[in-house]
């Protein structure tokens, strides 16, 4: 039987205005609704199995044959780790096979980017630039796209505060506000304004939810913390992904208050298809289904099919479980027909909006694979998306920028001149290009420089071989660059860590070139949070560079040149030591606060520690000083329905053109539960030429005041509230209070 392709192409379907795009809406339900009618049981049990391909493609052997069967007889509805357009045509050839040609849909982990790899997330979080991080998405997703997928598993949107967990480099840090607006900008980079066009994909907002908060920081562990919690911090993000139109969700391996993510009904039918209405469909972590028979809440795989399925979880990645299971289930009635038929309608919607009937091969073009793959383009853009995630920490005596001429610049460390270490987690092209180091980015804008380079010892630093050749040659130089970290290996999915310091001997490292009284540049690469006190408190000048991707090395050096003015500020609290985790900037107040830290007498302190952060939330230097003055509210109190605007003067106090992130936090004085110290609620990235001054307006109204209260209802309470603004959480400039009727 041959599907009636549709009228209306996709392509033209995106430039439709709203009215048409409703109609073509409907017809696509009527068309769903038709193909379900035609469904087998196991038809429809097929569509919700998603098969890892990494065997279909290889070599023969019996799994890939029995995969290959499968796959001809309809019993396979997608499939992940399938790359490549010739190998993705492949695959879909074989399903359209299958009594109902159904095609394929294909996804993989395109976690920051495909063949370019852009920084990390979490350091892409670190340019509080919306329109950097949409534009990093899109290339990803045009690369993606051309080489035959349709779907990417990004992005992540758990709030992370908790650097210990190693997955805390996928997400956006630790701020609800900031998580939020990046899940947007993300969501709007991927997919585009509409589902279908061949050079965007669908995107999916993962772990759903709470999977940041994993006891210990230790990856797939449980989550015990009270709704209100949930709701106020941990589910925003995931809302503003819905409300983007997130093709689809992940649930997550944790258990939330005693119940699997995967198998909760609470989060899946309740919050998520029901109070949010979400349309798109549920995919599982990699067999979270049968997961469930380990966490002790399901008594086998069958048993957790039928749980997960009626919680709402639509499709089984790589469990195997609804494929075995599930046609059981569905005629012994522990699962009701009308679970299925909303499972298959969700996914198979998707493939009619991606325009997989209208043409199963659309994505799989190998000429445009490869013209869209070495456009240099997408290199220029993660360059300039790899710069502005760089975050200043220290630059002591204006050590920074370096002269490009003239001097001797030693560039020491085991991370100088690794490319593979530069790129991070996550890294998925087999023909991605070429990363340049920090050694070659400094080199190449450096001529008229010497540059010496020692390696000091391997990635990891396990032992001093190198340290004295690394002496000598600092010794001999008139500044030192050092680049040390965590190799690209030690942060990401089950890669949570006990100690978060500086691996090895680096720190011993930094300690005998600082005593060659050189000034110290330290450049850090990491995918989390660490913790590097000595070099924190020693080095001349600290630039964290995250794990920054292909033009790591060049990006870097246009900062340590001058070429571009770092603007990157910290999503996410540094702590000082291992025993401040869990550490954030939006803490509640006790009743005994650290007013004065010389008496912390029977004060919630430390005895040996100060309770204040290494680094803070939104902390980050620049080469020019902003100043902040002229502080202006409109009106002292606000009436429900209404909205008040802040405004203030930022003056670049210095002699070159920089940019500032001004950003804005509230504090709830009084209400009926303990609100944090401070919240963020607005940024604004301002770009400011020498002695130029710009006026900066935020607008506030009553939902920028509201909050989850005790009974989870969303709203402002009538109050007095403390409106904040500076260029760090920790470095407030100015101040005011509005009254809230």
């Amino acid at each position: 039987m041959t599907l009636k392709p549709m009228v209306v192409s996709v392509a033209l379907l995106c430039a439709l205005p709203a009215l048409a795009r409703d109609q073509i809406d409907k017809s696509v339900d009527v068309k769903v609704d038709a193909l379900l009618a035609k469904m087998t049981l196991q038809e429809k049990i097929g569509q919700l199995h998603q098969l890892s391909g990494r065997e279909a493609t290889g070599p023969e052997s019996a799994k890939r044959a029995s995969q290959l069967a499968e796959i001809e007889t309809g019993n396979v509805g997608s499939m992940l780790n399938v790359k490549g357009a010739q190998d993705t045509r492949a695959m879909q050839a074989l399903a359209l096979k299958s009594r109902l040609k159904i095609p394929l849909l294909f996804g993989l982990d395109v976690i920051h980017g495909y063949k370019t790899v852009f920084p990390v997330p979490l350091g892409e979080a670190a340019s509080w630039d919306l329109e950097a991080i949409e534009r990093s998405a899109q290339v990803a997703a045009r690369e993606a796209s051309a080489a035959g997928l349709h779907w990417t598993f990004a992005p992540m949107v758990d709030i992370g505060r908790d650097p210990r967990w190693g997955r805390v480099m996928e997400g956006a840090g630790e701020d609800t506000y900031l998580g939020a607006q990046i899940a947007r900008a993300r969501v709007k980079g991927f997919q585009g304004a509409r589902l279908g066009s061949t050079d965007r994909i669908m995107a999916t907002a993962k772990h759903f939810a709470a999977y940041g908060a994993a006891i210990a920081g230790r990856d797939y562990n449980a989550v015990d913390m009270s709704l209100q919690q949930l709701y106020e911090v941990y589910l925003p993000p995931f809302k503003a992904a819905a409300d983007a139109g997130v093709a689809t969700f992940m649930n997550s391996f944790n258990s939330l208050n005693g119940v699997p993510a995967t198998g909760s009904a609470l989060l899946q039918r309740d919050i998520l298809k029901g109070a949010w209405k979400y349309p798109g469909f549920v995919v599982s972590d990699w067999a979270s289904i049968k997961e469930m028979v380990p966490h002790g809440y399901a008594a086998d795989e069958a048993d957790a099919a039928v749980k997960a399925l009626n919680a709402g979880s639509d499709m089984d990645m790589e469990g195997e479980v609804y494929i075995a299971h599930l046609a059981q289930a569905v005629k012994a009635g522990k699962v009701p027909q009308k679970n299925v038929d909303d499972a298959v309608r969700r996914i198979l919607r998707k493939k009619f909006e991606m325009g997989l009937f209208d043409d199963p091969y659309r994505f799989s073009d190998p000429k445009r694979e490869q013209v869209v793959l070495a456009d240099p383009q997408h290199r220029a853009a993660a360059r300039d998306v790899a710069r502005k995630s760089l975050v200043l920490l220290k630059n002591e005596r204006n050590v920074l920028p370096l002269a490009k001429s003239g001097r001797r610049i030693a560039v020491i460390g085991p991370l100088a001149d690794s490319k593979r270490d530069l790129e991070g987690g996550w890294v998925v092209s087999d023909v991605r290009g070429d990363v340049v180091t920090l050694l070659q980015g400094i080199r190449g804008q450096a001529p008229g420089a010497q540059v010496s380079y020692a390696a000091a010892c391997a990635p990891g630093c396990a032992n001093a071989d190198g340290f004295a050749a690394a002496v000598d040659a600092a010794a001999k130089a008139d500044v030192i660059v050092l680049a040390v970290g965590e190799t690209w290996d030690m942060s990401g999915e089950a890669k949570s860590r006990t100690d978060i310091g500086l691996p090895g001997r680096q720190t011993e490292l930094f300690q005998r070139l600082k005593a060659t009284g050189k000034p110290v540049v330290a450049v850090l690469f990491a995918g989390r949070p660490m913790i590097f006190n000595e070099i924190a408190d020693q080095a001349d000048a600290i630039l964290y560079a995250w794990f920054p991707g292909s033009e790591g090395g060049n990006a870097v050096a246009d900062v340590l040149f001058g070429d571009y003015n770092p603007s990157g500020k910290l999503p996410a609290t540094f702590p000082r030591n291992l025993g401040q985790i869990p550490i954030t900037y939006a803490q509640t107040m006790t009743g005994r606060p650290v007013v004065d830290e010389k008496n912390i007498v029977y004060r919630s302190a430390y005895i040996d520690s100060p309770n204040t952060p290494r680094y803070a939330f939104g902390h980050g230097k620049s080469y020019t000083e902003f100043g902040y003055s002229g502080l202006r509210l409109d009106k002292a109190t606000l009436r429900q329905g209404e909205s008040a605007t802040l405004s203030f003067e930022l003056e670049n106090k210095g002699k070159v053109a920089g940019t500032e992130i001004a950003q804005l936090y509230v504090r709830d004085m009084v209400a009926s539960i303990v609100r944090p110290v401070k919240e963020l609620k607005g940024f604004a990235k301002v770009q400011l030429q020498p002695g130029e001054r710009r006026r900066v307006t935020f607008t506030i109204d009553p939902d920028t005041l509201s909050f989850f209260n005790g009974q989870l209802k969303w709203g402002a309470e009538p109050g007095a509230f403390k409106l904040m603004v500076g260029s760090a959480s920790d470095d407030i400039r100015l101040d005011t209070t509005l009254q809230l009727q």
